[in-house]
């Protein structure tokens, strides 16, 4: 069962990040907690961490995407 990599809204005016780099690639091996990517959003950079541990099968927002809150990510497997 896969397991949904969302971006989570850092501050009430947060609406968008955009994706700076992925610290992992399809078929890693993760632990929950584990930062996965780089996302600038207004005035912040931070590491969206792994919600579970797994094994990530699909990276879904590439380097440079801008990604609405709670747009998807990754999957973890």
């Amino acid at each position: 069962m896969s397991t949904e990599v969302r971006l989570i809204q850092w501050g009430m005016g947060m609406q968008e990040g955009v994706v700076l780099r992925w610290h992992v690639a399809e078929g890693a091996v993760v632990a929950e907690g584990d930062p996965l990517v780089e996302i600038e959003a207004e005035k912040v950079t931070a590491d969206v961490p792994a919600p579970v541990a797994g094994t990530v099968t699909s990276i879904v927002a590439q380097v440079g995407e801008t990604v609405p809150v709670r747009g998807v990510l990754a999957l973890i497997d």
